[in-house]
């Protein structure tokens, strides 16, 4: 549906560009090709084809400083004649009603994610110049030639050259995945590109490229936004093809294809570049989409129902023909009378009728309406939730999520850069120290510093709304400084009011060199100030003193830093906190220094300060992680930031614990391990670290890719994965679209970000997803509970029916009250069951898995057992309820008679039976308190009693359209009790246990042959955990090996003595044991080394070795974090042994 808007707002502008065209100094495939270069090189092709910018801008009729001229866009007896109508009026407006209701709500659906989208594109506005006016238009309407304004904060919607500006620095990492922002000139690069953000200063543009021709849009196409554009092309093509051969092409369709042209050449290199492939691709992805677990589950339950369903009907047909026949031909021996034939047709239509009356029960219409209910109700209430759904079925497929990779910046963190710890005056805060606590010089100086020595673009602004965090601008990392000074009661605009930027004498700007950042000011006496801030390594090894507690300067020797790099530096490090060192000097007036000199200024400093700063943990992710964990659902962070953040991060989370047998990798690493000789990458590989990673850093889109396609594909355990996965970036695009379920961030993500998702949290916080899990599990259990309800209901009237046309000729629930139950009362009923909110116990429970059977042992428990109850009360009425009553018997009446009080009251009952029914339906895993939250669904308790109404108005005043006759008070009383004994018996059932009931079926299971290998569709393997499998898995190679070493006692003396000899010394690799438990790798790194900054270039040097000594103490092995020790094992060949080192042996030790 997104799709869909996405494509009409590119083909506009498209339009608009290919209409220019021709008119213009320049085609639009020229300016695509000019676009697509970068830097020098771009810089080199304007010269030499347009001359400069504004050459560009007269070809394409505009000006750089007025902009564009102006605004461009685009045989029977009397009674049953009379009443004869009704049944086929009464099962024609009940069909209609259940077509209404599901065509309603896709269209509300519908509705909802049109407005919702065209509420986004409208509210995109941009600045651009026409006629000489500033004017902010709507980004579909930006076309080429148009000047726009660019300044800080803005996302770029279109490509342009840049023209005019200062400072422009962009950030491309939505496009390129780099972090480091781009400088822009009109001299060096001024290439700017469709989907960044201006990070700093501001000026203006040549728009040259828009829609699906930008460099987002040429993306959009490449993920399939344009693919009903291209499916429109390829009938096109096909059609034309077919015509050409008949030999008729006509003008217009030519005249079609001129105008489509631009998209046609859009379209085809990359078709071409893809090969063969890329269709194979999508269908393959539209088959992926298509169908989820659970309507592959449904569907083949509804087809089994369906053919049980006519097997039953067909039977009760011949029955009811057979026994008619035999009755009146064979046993009174009536002859076959011509005159007679009318009045024989229409008994056998009768039956006809009762037969279709049988499969229609046995069929439960109501399924389809219940799914599309319960994921309509979920997605509306998901929205509150934070979540937007763009597919339906990643709803329910979320429920099923066993692994979710998430993103750390802005998902787990705050995404705000934040001063947690600081030394200052020799004393180590480890919170924001107390204003009062610093002397009133050291804070003179701290605000100073870090108010002058910033970017003046970096500021903290007020919220937006009430309640939120202050609003960063500019570098993280300068407002987390800001913030500092906020937090110490001081106010950093008054400084900067009182220096402004004009008057700073000489900045020393950041840069990955210097490592620091120095600004010189003059102070009032002619002398000179500089203020210095940057990483502390760097910062500290230029300071010759450091201000005490009193605020004076005393010396700072080598031996003191040391001391300080490990009683300050090194635990903030060990925090994963980034340290920054503020520090000054103060320079004579005369005679002035050499500002150039670099090496002598920036030297002989004093320390002001040293703080420690974080991306503070979101307050709610471990809270939501620790949940995660326990419904069975491994959480693992994907991330470009340096290992040892990383790992503190996720400590900080919850992702990993200390002690914990676990895996941190980096890209490079983790690269390293999945590939073979040639560089490809192999499943068996990526199967031996998925199990155990928990974060990957430093890593690259590709690796994100790589990760989650490896753990889709995976069969290492016995049910396949289901993957979430977070992105914000242009880059995850690929990562999010083969997830599962992909989280697209709604704040901070980009809009190819989005396009690739399923859905989109609008608050791009991780704990929207654990509510998303919780609304996934909850919709498979509604249609669960509906189900119940359902075949419950299915059981009983088909065996009714069945029953009583056998035996009375006659089916006791006539085939409009059959509808009333079947299509009005599931439909109502679906809506009631399948509205139920969610509860947090449902967190409680592993995921159930793709091949985990719809309809459990509990359930079928329940059903049968209801099902007994019903029928037994329903036979009891129909053959000795007359006499109970004292009323006339409904049994083998005439063909026309009118409507019975006895079968009225069967029918009435068993309506009462289902509406009580429905509460115990409200819970399957066999609780005893069915009315447990009943009064938190208004929408179920309306419905019961609805129900109950209309009932009430069926049998009183039903007459001969419902074959129903009025009913007295009291047996409406007895109706209404054998009902309520429905909750009664419900107690009853639940005090059964399942695990007596061996001969229970279940049924619903979805098994894909390619998905679960054969050993393991034993009944029972899923009561069996992990940990138990893998020990059975390893007796039976454990037994096999032993009976086949016995056939030869040299062998197993040889054995024998090898295994004693193996276990004395571990590293001989001749015994099997330890043959067979040997790990793969172990990385043994016993002193964690940590970088004291951030630092792209220093990797983690981890000496990978095969292990050849023993781990000291198991829990040397198990503790990753305590002693740096990786244990990655391949689990296939270790569980078979005991060894030490194996999980075998772990495990037996832990026990």
């Amino acid at each position: 549906m997104g799709d869909m808007t996405n494509s009409d707002f590119y083909s506009k502008n498209q339009r608009n560009e290919s209409i220019r065209g021709g008119e213009f100094g320049c085609t639009m495939e020229e300016l695509r090709s000019l676009m697509e270069l970068r830097g020098t090189e771009a810089v080199v092709k304007v010269k030499e084809t347009y001359g400069d910018t504004e050459a560009i801008c007269r070809r394409l009729k505009t000006s750089p400083v007025e902009g564009c001229a102006a605004a461009q866009a685009g045989a029977e007896d009397e009674g049953e004649a009379e009443a004869g109508w009704i049944e086929g009026a009464a099962i024609l407006l009940s069909v209609i009603c259940v077509v209404l209701v599901t065509a309603f709500n896709d269209w509300s659906k519908e509705k909802q994610f049109r407005g919702l989208q065209s509420r986004i594109e409208q509210e995109q506005k941009f600045t651009v110049i026409r006629a000489n006016q500033v004017v902010q238009i709507p980004v579909a309407e930006i076309v080429v030639g148009d000047i726009a304004q660019i300044k800080y904060g803005d996302l770029l919607p279109a490509d342009g050259i840049f023209i005019q500006g200062n400072d422009l620095k962009i950030d491309e990492s939505s496009l390129t995945g780099e972090s480091d922002q781009v400088r822009k000139s009109v001299d060096k690069d001024p290439m700017l590109l469709s989907g960044t953000h201006v990070m700093e200063g501001s000026g203006r543009m040549v728009v040259t490229a828009v829609g699906v021709n930008s460099q987002t849009g040429i993306i959009f196409t490449l993920l399939g936004a344009g693919g009903e554009e291209e499916e429109k092309k390829d009938k096109k093509g096909k059609e034309e093809r077919r015509k050409m051969q008949d030999g008729t092409v006509e003008a217009s369709q030519s005249k079609a294809k001129q105008q489509d042209g631009a998209a046609a050449m859009e379209m085809q290199p990359l078709k071409s570049a893809e090969g063969g492939d890329a269709d194979d691709k999508k269908k393959a992805n539209m088959h992926k989409k298509e169908k989820s677990v659970l309507q592959g589950k449904l569907t083949k339950l509804a087809v089994q129902i369906g053919k049980a369903g006519l097997v039953m009907s067909a039977i009760t047909v011949i029955i009811l023909v057979l026994y008619f026949t035999v009755d009146t031909f064979v046993v009174n021996k009536k002859p076959w009378l011509p005159e007679c034939t009318p009045v024989y047709v229409q008994y056998f239509v009768k039956f006809f009728i009762i037969g279709v009356t049988v499969l229609v029960v046995a069929v439960p219409e109501g399924l389809p309406l219940a799914v599309t209910i319960s994921l309509a109700y979920s997605v509306k209430k998901m929205m509150k939730d934070n979540n937007l759904v763009r597919h339906l079925d990643a709803c329910e497929t979320m429920g099923n999520a066993t692994a979710i990779c998430s993103d750390k910046t802005g998902t787990l963190t705050t995404n705000r850069m934040t001063v947690v710890q600081a030394y200052v005056g020799d004393v180590h805060y480890k919170e924001i120290p107390d204003p009062s606590s610093i002397d009133t010089k050291t804070m003179d100086l701290l605000v100073n510093a870090i108010a002058i020595n910033s970017a003046y673009t970096s500021k903290i602004l007020p919220p937006e709304k009430e309640g939120a965090l202050p609003w960063q601008v500019g570098n993280k990392t300068e407002c987390g400084l800001l913030g500092f000074v906020l937090d110490l009661k001081q106010d950093y605009e008054a400084v900067r009011i009182q220096t402004p930027e004009e008057k700073l004498y000489k900045v020393y700007t950041f840069n990955s060199v210097r490592k620091s950042m120095s600004t010189v000011i003059k102070l009032p006496d002619d002398s000179f100030r500089m203020y210095s801030k940057g990483a502390s390594e760097i910062v500290l090894k230029k300071c010759c003193k450091i201000l005490n507690g009193a605020g004076e300067p005393r010396g700072f020797r080598p031996r003191d830093r040391d001391e300080m790099v490990k009683k300050v530096i090194e635990p903030m490090a060990c925090d994963g906190l980034r340290t920054i060192c503020v520090a000054y000097r103060d320079f004579p007036g005369s005679p002035e220094p050499d500002w150039d000199n670099e090496n002598d200024i920036l030297n002989d400093l004093t320390c002001i300060c040293v703080v420690g700063i974080e991306d503070p943990v979101r307050p709610e992710v471990p809270e939501a992680i620790r949940k995660c964990q326990r419904a069975g659902i491994t959480v693992r962070m994907v991330t470009g930031d340096n290992i040892n953040t990383a790992r503190a991060i996720a400590i900080k989370c919850g992702i990993i614990h200390p002690g914990e047998d676990f895996l941190c990798l980096e890209g490079k690493e983790f690269n390293r391990r999945i590939r073979n000789e040639k560089g490809e990458i192999e499943q068996e590989r990526i199967d031996k670290i998925w199990p155990k990673l928990r974060v990957l850093a430093r890593s690259s889109p590709t690796d994100k890719h790589t990760l989650v396609k490896g753990i889709i594909d995976s069969t290492h355990t016995e049910q396949r994965q289901v993957v979430a996965v977070t992105g914000d970036g242009t880059n995850d695009g690929p990562a999010l679209k083969k997830a599962d379920v992909g989280f697209a961030m709604g704040i901070a993500g980009t809009d190819v970000a989005k396009e690739a998702s399923d859905i989109i949290l609008t608050d791009d916080n991780f704990s929207s997803i654990v509510k998303a899990v919780m609304w996934g599990r909850n919709v498979y259990d509604s249609i669960s509970k509906f189900l119940q309800f359902q075949l419950t209901v299915n059981v009983v009237a088909v065996i009714v029916a069945f029953t009583g046309a056998c035996i009375t000729q006659d089916s006791p629930l006539k085939a409009v009250q059959m509808l009333w139950v079947n299509l009005i009362m599931d439909t109502f009923a679906s809506l009631a069951l399948a509205t139920e909110p969610p509860t947090e116990t449902l967190l409680l429970r592993k995921p159930y898995g793709r091949n985990k059977p719809l309809i459990s042992r509990t359930m079928m428990k329940n059903i049968l057992g209801h099902a007994v109850y019903q029928l037994t009360l329903i036979f009891t009425l129909l053959f000795v309820g007359e006499k109970m009553f004292q009323i006339d018997s409904g049994r083998n009446a005439p063909l026309h008679s009118p409507p019975s009080e006895h079968y009225t009251i069967i029918f009435n009952t068993f309506v009462m039976m289902q509406l009580f029914n429905e509460i115990n339906a409200r819970k399957i895993h066999g609780e005893r308190n069915v009315f447990d939250g009943i009064f938190r669904n208004p929408i179920f308790c309306t419905i019961v009693l609805g129900t109950f109404a209309i009932q009430i108005v069926i049998v009183q005043f039903g007459g001969k359209p419902f074959s129903c006759s009025p009913l007295q008070l009291d047996q409406w009383m007895w109706c209404i009790f054998i009902g309520l004994g429905e909750l009664v018996w419900g107690q009853v059932i639940a005090t059964i246990p399942t695990s007596r009931l061996k001969f229970l079926k279940e049924a619903g299971r979805l098994t894909q042959k390619e998905e679960i290998p054969e050993e393991e569709l034993n009944e029972d393997m899923e009561e069996i955990d992990h940990a138990e499998r893998e020990l059975r898995r390893g007796q039976i190679l454990w037994f096999r090996g032993l009976n086949r070493i016995q056939t030869q006692i040299r062998v197993v003396k040889a054995f024998r003595s090898s295994l004693y000899e193996g276990l004395e010394k571990p590293e001989s690799r001749t015994s099997i044991h330890n043959f067979m438990a040997h790990p793969e790798f172990r990385i043994e790194d016993s002193q964690p080394h940590i970088p004291l900054i951030d630092d792209t270039d220093l990797e983690e040097d981890a000496a990978l070795k095969q292990s050849s000594s023993p781990p000291s103490s198991l829990n040397k092995n198990n503790s990753a974090i305590d002693s740096g020790v990786n244990l990655t094992t391949d689990t296939s060949k270790s569980a078979t042994s005991s060894s030490p080192g194996s999980p075998i042996h772990s495990l037996e030790t832990s026990l």
